[in-house]
């Protein structure tokens, strides 16, 4: 299926029965910028067991894939009892396999948005497979339409093509036979796993295709994300309804005779977890997709603070006179050159009780700058968060390109400009 990341971070939704919404956003322009205090958010994946780096893109399992796995084992298994009674327990054993070949094909659908991904140039996470499927989290967005087209497409693309095959295996093998039976439940279960991401509604990969049609159309990319959203939002209703009454009245094949109160409650839970997953993505890809629209208002030359240069052994009562004096909010520690070294930290200085400020040298506060810390004024947008991501600190020496010092950014000043452009309304 098809990161809008986004997020941030651009995220693939899961795959599987039931696909869950985007947890990131376009080109990883999510929350994980650099923190105040000089950390960066966890952007190690993880959160399961590492199973394998197909393609060099690392794939996990979480914790919640047994949990699931464990489910479909007890509810094939049943079905197995009623088909294949002569298995005995060894229907569990049966059912167990089921499982783990159907998360299989499901990073077969995940694994068919990565290449392509790879295909784009656009940088892959990870594959995660999880409680509902599987997630492939892309950082990047897709240039045009076109590519978003194809990239949604794919993932259902591959799973009927795994469903061709297991109907051939199925024609090829002795019917009520255990490999037939799990032939057609495999075939049975990928049809139903292209048919739901085929869904027009984000965050499913029919959604992307609905955004890429209409991106083309319209030319802008959040008229896409925002019709696809809200046709997303539409169908979290209609699942949430829609499937214990097409349950309750026997629409999908079941007898309505044998339907108890137990599988009236599963349905109804059921159809509430999906319905809650597909509204939450379609939410996160209106405002990965907003954030996106306002990325490029984060300029380091706007967000820049005023800096004032300062010997490393002057007082800092001394320095922060010259700052007010300057109308500058940074203290950058010079050397007799006047080449910057240092950066004088905010937090430090706001440690620092006022009546000992005549007595403490900004160099015990300064710390000292390494090449990461260097960042251009030109930068800006997702380039300006890739910078400071890959060298966290709390401040930055922000230099024009002759090499001139034109300031210092404080992270706490980017984090802000980023929260104010993840709450401001689209244009």
């Amino acid at each position: 299926m098809n990161k809008d990341d986004e997020s941030g971070e651009h995220t693939r939704p899961r795959s599987g029965t039931g696909k869950a919404g985007e947890t990131g956003g376009a080109g990883r322009a999510d929350g994980a910028v650099p923190t105040g205090n000089g950390q960066r958010r966890s952007e190690e994946p993880g959160g399961g067991i590492l199973m394998g780096r197909p393609f060099g893109v690392p794939v996990y399992v979480a914790p919640s894939w047994f949990l699931v796995a464990a489910l479909i084992t007890w509810v094939f298994g049943g079905q197995l009892e009623r088909v294949l009674p002569e298995l005995g327990n060894a229907r569990y054993l049966v059912s167990l396999f089921f499982a783990v070949a159907f998360y299989a094909s499901v990073l077969v659908h995940e694994l068919a948005h990565t290449i392509v991904a790879l295909r784009y140039k656009l940088p892959v996470r990870r594959i995660q497979l999880q409680f509902f499927g599987g997630v492939s989290e892309i950082e990047k967005e897709s240039e045009t339409p076109g590519r978003e087209f194809v990239l949604a497409f794919v993932g259902p693309l591959l799973s009927l093509v795994l469903a061709g095959i297991f109907y051939a295996a199925v024609r090829a093998v002795e019917p009520g036979t255990v490999p037939g039976v799990l032939l057609a439940g495999l075939m049975i279960s990928n049809l139903i796993v292209a048919a739901f991401n085929l869904l027009p509604g984000l965050p499913l990969d029919g959604g992307r295709m609905l955004r890429a049609v209409v991106w083309k159309i319209t030319g802008k990319p959040m008229s896409g994300t925002i019709a696809a959203a809200w046709v997303g939002r539409a169908l979290a209703i209609a699942v949430l309804v829609g499937l214990p009454l097409l349950t309750h009245t026997g629409a999908l094949g079941n007898p309505t005779e044998d339907i108890g109160g137990m599988e009236t409650v599963t349905d109804a839970l059921l159809a509430a977890i999906l319905a809650a997953i597909i509204w939450t993505g379609a939410g996160n890809s209106l405002r990965m997709a907003r954030l996106r629209e306002h990325l490029p208002e984060l300029s380091a030359r706007t967000l820049t603070r005023r800096a004032v240069p300062v010997e490393s052994a002057t007082p800092l009562s001394e320095a922060l006179r010259r700052a007010n004096e300057a109308g500058a909010r940074a203290l950058v520690v010079v050397d007799g050159h006047g080449n910057p070294t240092a950066l004088v930290r905010e937090t430090a200085i706001v440690g620092v009780p006022q009546h000992r400020r005549p007595w403490v040298a900004v160099s015990g506060l300064a710390q000292e700058l390494t090449d990461g810390m260097r960042v251009p004024a030109e930068l800006a947008g997702e380039a300006l968060l890739d910078r400071l991501r890959a060298a966290p600190a709390t401040e930055y020496l922000v230099v024009e390109e002759s090499g001139e010092i034109y300031g210092v950014l404080s992270t706490a000043d980017v984090e802000r400009a980023f929260v104010k452009a993840m709450a401001r309304p689209s244009g």
